[in-house]
């Protein structure tokens, strides 16, 4: 899904992804987490990197064989993304240290074009489909 480099694209993304992840009988408490590490992922592409060509970013998901690989595709960036040990007092530094703990596995990719940071989580299915989304 093609997004605007924009805060508002935050919500729009939880609320598309949370509605696939329940069409396919995910289990909420799944679902919560997988909008929460989206939601990180994407506010850091928007805080700290530069847009796709359109000023545009894109956001994927794909659920398949009880876990979901969310990722955010942005233009890259001076900096590489790393989660940080934020100091209690600090108001931000905490995204991808949540996304380390709700998460199997994240990591990033990088090309010519920009860089994806993905995650793999649980996902818990009621009925066993799989679902893809946000292909360009």
């Amino acid at each position: 899904m093609l997004l605007p480099c924009a805060p508002a694209s935050v919500a729009v993304a939880r609320r598309r992804l949370a509605a696939d992840l329940l069409a396919a009988g995910i289990f909420d408490a799944a679902v919560r987490d997988a909008v929460l590490v989206v939601s990180e992922l994407l506010s850091n592409a928007i805080l700290h990197a530069h847009p796709l060509p359109g000023a545009r970013l894109l956001v994927t998901w794909v659920v398949d064989g009880g876990s979901i690989e969310v990722a955010v595709r942005d233009g890259g960036s001076p900096t590489w993304p790393r989660a940080a040990h934020a100091a209690v007092s600090d108001l931000g530094g905490r995204g991808l240290g949540i996304v380390e703990h709700l998460s199997h596995t994240w990591g990033i990719r990088a090309d010519d074009v920009g860089v994806t940071v993905w995650a793999v989580l649980s996902a818990p299915q009621q009925n066993g489909h799989s679902i893809a989304c946000g292909e360009p």
